[in-house]
């Protein structure tokens, strides 16, 4: 396997049917998307690839969407879904790339290191005529041993720390519009506007037709929003999702340091006392 978190179709396509590997399907989307990620995986999918509900395989517990389940929580679902210790797994979404972002970091928060991103997605694998069929998928169960790995993991409190002493960058992956407070978020409870000395680098500047720009141009975009590659990073976003496509492109480019905002922007706005900032 290559260092880069993420493979092509074509290797995928070449390397499909190897005993120990396991394809994702992580599909998830925002209620303004208007789709149903479980119809769509029964109607459709990579061959053999199990469906992974990051609404479901979370702490349900917590009234935060999608939060990072305890360890043996996590490892339960995984062996219920076959997956087990030693595999390689593979993430793709129906965006091209979205929620395989928010898997690849859960499984990397779970101590995995043979963890990809399918670039493009189903919907680069559909365009090139590779094979989908909605055959029923039936792994038998396998160990997973999950180990909860502390250092790519923020919680609010810190987050408030780290911009509080500069301990480390905080990039939101928002739009420019909500990160400024000038559009509404997509969940109205909430304020739009950003936390005080955060960044901003929308993830859509990150990709091109659902798959990763080219490292250079990824590291271009970071630095041009304020980001110093010598210097620890945490990513934020709505709700965690997102915030992963920022750490995945820093993994590609080689950035080490990262940690996730695990509630993102859902946990800081929905606090009482939270300072919001919005462009004047």
């Amino acid at each position: 396997m290559t260092d880069s978190p993420i493979v092509s179709t074509e290797w995928l396509a070449k390397n499909i049917d190897a005993p120990d590997l396991v394809v994702v399907d992580g599909s998830w989307y925002l209620p303004a998307h208007q789709r149903d990620p479980k119809a769509e995986y029964r109607a459709e999918h990579i061959p053999g690839a199990v469906y992974f509900d990051i609404d479901d395989i979370a702490d349900t517990s917590s009234s935060l969407p999608h939060m990072l389940p305890a360890p043996h929580v996590f490892s339960s679902k995984m062996r219920k879904l076959g997956i087990g210790d030693g595999q390689t797994i593979v993430a793709y979404d129906g965006m091209g790339l979205l929620s395989a972002a928010r898997v690849w970091w859960m499984f990397k928060a779970m101590g995995v290191e043979s963890i990809y991103v399918l670039d493009g997605g189903l919907p680069k694998w559909k365009a090139e005529g590779r094979p989908v069929d909605d055959d029923p998928v039936r792994r038998p169960e396998r160990h997973f041993s999950a180990r909860l790995d502390h250092a790519l993991v923020r919680d609010y409190d810190m987050v408030r720390s780290a911009l509080g002493n500069g301990g480390a960058q905080v990039v939101d992956a928002r739009s420019a519009a909500r990160f400024a407070g000038e559009a509404p978020e997509p969940r109205p409870e909430l304020s739009s506007g950003h936390m005080p000395g955060s960044l901003n680098l929308p993830y859509d500047q990150l990709l091109e037709n659902g798959t990763l720009r080219s490292p250079g141009e990824i590291e271009a975009a970071f630095k041009q929003a304020g980001v110093d590659y010598s210097k620890p990073v945490i990513t934020t976003c709505g709700s965690g999702v997102s915030a992963a496509i920022l750490f995945l492109a820093l993994d590609m480019t080689g950035h080490r340091n990262v940690a996730l905002y695990d509630g993102s922007w859902t946990d800081w706005a929905s606090r009482d006392g939270a300072v919001i900032e919005k462009n004047s």
